[in-house]
């Protein structure tokens, strides 16, 4: 669904969901609220007070909590293009020959300002990005929470989504694995009779207690899906989760550069990476497995047809 038009679009005017780095320093759509408590926690691991990151992206603590300032300042009832805000700020000498980071478009340097509630996107201008503030652009934003207050709501977030799991899934889903394992445990203690172990594939691991007993009642699945790249089913987890992706297999879903492949997932377990081109989607089997029902594919691929404004796509097996 393209951003600029429809829901999403509304929901942007609207104030009820924000687009900002959050999760991995990656593009998130989220809710101000949900959105609150996970950045605070990336905010709290500080990762650009860290000698590597400073060396890597060219800006002191010092020189960040400066820009968090100033942006806030500028970005007050206002939305700027990329580039207009670089101007801005580049007139204080403070950030004098900072202007290819501000503009470049990975955001390196824009993403703790964002991790702190300085910025978030706009609304774009003719297709340009564009970035404005979480309080000019949310009415009723109350800036970030303390992080002890906002990890056991966040965990219980993810669990809710992505449960049964262990919380150093959460903390790799979330920021890279930069939160103490003492915090963690600290967010599980919390949380207390809100959360039931289980066991996943000889491993302890937590769910929400109000689906544990959904969860052990649901039985096996045969279910088809074509999910896109990037799904959320793979983030989620993660990549190194070998109960949904064979280890032998990471590498065909986990590519250079970041790219995540589409998927094929048969009864949860991912089975294949698929491509579309010239209206035919493809699917490549991972090896020593067996291909789905026809007639199933095919009701996955109508379906993928429909999302994509394709029309109709014929199915072939690699």
């Amino acid at each position: 669904m393209r951003a600029d038009t429809g829901p999403l679009a509304s929901a942007l005017a609207e104030g009820t969901l924000m687009k900002t780095w959050a999760m991995r320093g990656t593009l998130h759509w989220v809710t101000p609220v949900e959105g609150a408590d996970f950045l605070a926690l990336l905010a709290s691991a500080r990762t650009w007070e860290k000698p590597a990151w400073t060396r890597g992206f060219g800006a002191t603590p010092e020189q960040v909590a400066a820009l968090v300032e100033k942006v806030s300042e500028i970005l007050e009832g206002a939305e700027l293009t990329r580039e207009d805000l670089a101007a801005e700020l580049v007139r204080d000498k403070r950030f004098a020959g900072m202007e290819k980071q501000l503009k470049s478009g990975w955001g390196a340097l824009l993403k703790p300002l964002a991790w702190q509630g300085a910025l978030c996107h706009g609304s774009g201008q003719g297709g340009r990005i564009t970035f404005t503030s979480p309080r000019t652009l949310a009415p009723g934003w109350k800036g970030l929470p303390d992080p002890a207050e906002a990890g056991p709501r966040a965990l219980a977030a993810y669990l809710g989504a992505y449960g049964p799991a262990r919380p150093e899934l959460f903390d790799a889903w979330l920021s890279r694995n930069s939160l103490r394992k003492t915090v963690l445990r600290a967010f599980v203690a919390e949380l207390g009779d809100r959360l039931t172990e289980v066991e996943v594939e000889g491993r302890p691991a937590y769910v929400l207690t109000e689906h544990a007993d959904e969860l052990a009642a649901t039985g096996p699945t045969r279910s088809v899906h074509l999910l896109g790249g990037f799904d959320q089913y793979i983030l989620g987890p993660g990549t190194k989760a070998e109960e949904i992706l064979p280890a032998e297999h990471r590498t065909k879903v986990s590519k250079t550069a970041g790219w995540i492949s589409p998927l094929l997932v048969v009864g949860g377990q991912i089975t294949g990476v698929w491509e579309v081109a010239d209206y035919q989607l493809t699917v490549t089997l991972f090896p020593g497995c067996s291909p789905p029902a026809r007639k199933d594919l095919e009701a996955a691929a109508d379906r993928v047809a429909r999302a994509s404004g394709l029309g109709s796509l014929t199915v072939r097996v690699a």
